[in-house]
């Protein structure tokens, strides 16, 4: 088993930036994928990014590319969304996903782990 535990929700301004993480722990991996999707309310869930675990190259969502950054700490077994130039629109809640063989898919179903989320809220 995988315990995932997302931080670094908060309320932000538009324009603004916020750095959330997602701590893995239990039956860690070193491969695999791991992946950021977020609910807004009424909505469906929806991908964000995606990042190869052991090698790191990371693929985003048009609706967040330049904008957010994937990354990953192998050491902590940490993944890190970086956000900047928040918009209202990116109002959601935040939540990370893995899956211990490596794929990509921007369906949740991909994955079979998931964290509780974050709340992240951008006010205009």
């Amino acid at each position: 088993q995988v315990q995932l535990v997302e931080s670094g929700g908060g309320l932000v301004q538009a324009g603004g930036s916020l750095r959330l993480s997602c701590a893995a722990s239990g039956r860690t991996f070193s491969s695999g994928a791991m992946a950021w999707f977020r609910q807004a309310p009424g909505k469906e869930r929806e991908f964000v990014g995606w990042i190869n675990w052991s090698v790191g190259n990371t693929i985003d969502a048009r609706s967040v590319k330049g904008r957010f950054t994937i990354s990953r700490d192998n050491v902590k077994n940490t993944m890190y969304l970086q956000m900047s130039n928040l918009k209202p629109e990116d109002t959601a809640v935040y939540y990370c996903a893995a899956a211990q063989v490596l794929r990509f898919g921007t369906s949740p179903t991909t994955y079979e782990y998931w964290g509780q989320g974050t709340q992240v809220t951008v006010s205009s």
